[in-house]
């Protein structure tokens, strides 16, 4: 039985190994398989991507109206009546209800 176990244990031991890391080339989570799923995430965060670089832009413009150097009236007044809740007499008040939590 020894002798056994010395012809073939490590030929077993070697396929134990390569059965392994195939087993997990191909499904693991860098796997094969798994790739179309990576591509889909990577859409979809691009996209995230986008929307927030977006988003940014119209901050930083805002921004910019409201600085020192370029001041906007017409922003500063918006800023400041919603801030306050003050309105004009001929304004009509929208109240949204905010969705973060």
């Amino acid at each position: 039985m020894l002798a056994l176990f010395r012809t073939y244990g490590l030929t077993a031991a070697l396929a134990a190994g390569i059965f392994y890391f195939g087993f997990h080339m191909l499904t693991g989570e860098r796997g094969v398989l798994s790739a179309h799923q990576r591509e889909r995430t990577l859409a979809a965060r691009t996209q995230e991507l986008a929307l927030v670089r977006r988003q940014r832009m119209e901050l930083e413009a805002r921004a910019h109206l409201l600085s020192d150097d370029n001041l906007s009236a017409d922003l500063l007044e918006e800023r400041a009546r919603s801030l306050l809740g003050f309105v004009g007499p001929r304004d009509y008040v929208i109240r949204v209800q905010s969705h973060a939590g």
